[in-house]
């Protein structure tokens, strides 16, 4: 079975603990990716090289992967360069993601995409708005993805919740569908496939304990208030 055939019709479990917090080692990321795979995820989505390696040593699952970094000159952060690609390649990524978005980068959208299909990976773009991912598709992009919806200057105003306006306009750009951003119950999920994702993604509500624990914590000091 290829690797969209897998990933078709299920969930892709994003594990990356909150930056510099408590859970952001390897070994904890490798143990998320485990968990995951044991309660059913088709997928996962790993940020960093050395997350990547752990995660890879202990799942079959295909895993789509990105390096993110905070540039001084480009507000794009997801996979800029042509190395990255090089060095998750070499860490065991089956899907490597990249931001799609029309913004100032070091390095075009297509030289980061031809340098995933070199080194044999699959490429998925991150995309903000319909715009981004018809670009990526004629460029020869094989997932196009919701993710950056709400994150950039083209699409302001998106992030109360998940982007199925955007996810049903994907359905006629001709590449395979995931739903990204903001996904944060089983009914979303659930949206998100019947507004016609392929598949979906969730992170922050799997897999970012302080950010989920804070969720909870409100609601309990909003009704004590009440």
């Amino acid at each position: 079975m290829s690797i969209l055939e897998t990933l078709r019709g299920g969930l892709v479990v994003s594990c990356q603990p909150v930056d510099d917090g408590p859970m952001d080692r390897p070994e904890i990321v490798a143990a998320m990716a485990a968990a995951a795979v044991e309660g059913g995820a088709a997928g996962l989505r790993i940020e960093g090289v050395a997350n990547l390696k752990a995660a890879r040593a202990v799942v079959s699952v295909p895993i789509i992967a990105i390096l993110k970094r905070d540039l001084d000159d480009s507000p794009v952060r997801i996979t800029p360069y042509v190395d990255d690609v090089q060095a998750l390649a070499e860490a065991g990524a089956d899907i490597i993601a990249y931001d799609a978005t029309d913004r100032p980068r070091p390095a075009t959208c297509e030289a980061i995409l031809s340098a995933i299909h070199d080194v044999g990976a699959l490429a998925m773009a991150d995309c903000s708005n319909l715009q981004d991912a018809q670009r990526a598709v004629a460029n020869g992009a094989d997932i196009i993805g919701t993710t950056l919806s709400g994150y950039t200057e083209a699409s302001a105003g998106k992030t109360d919740g998940v982007d199925f306006d955007l996810i049903r306009a994907f359905r006629g750009v001709g590449a395979f569908v995931m739903a990204e951003g903001r996904v944060n119950t089983p009914d979303l999920a659930g949206e998100a496939i019947a507004a016609g994702a392929d598949a979906v993604t969730a992170g922050t509500a799997l897999t970012r304990l302080e950010i989920v624990t804070g969720w909870f914590g409100d609601a309990v000091k909003s009704a004590g208030r009440s």
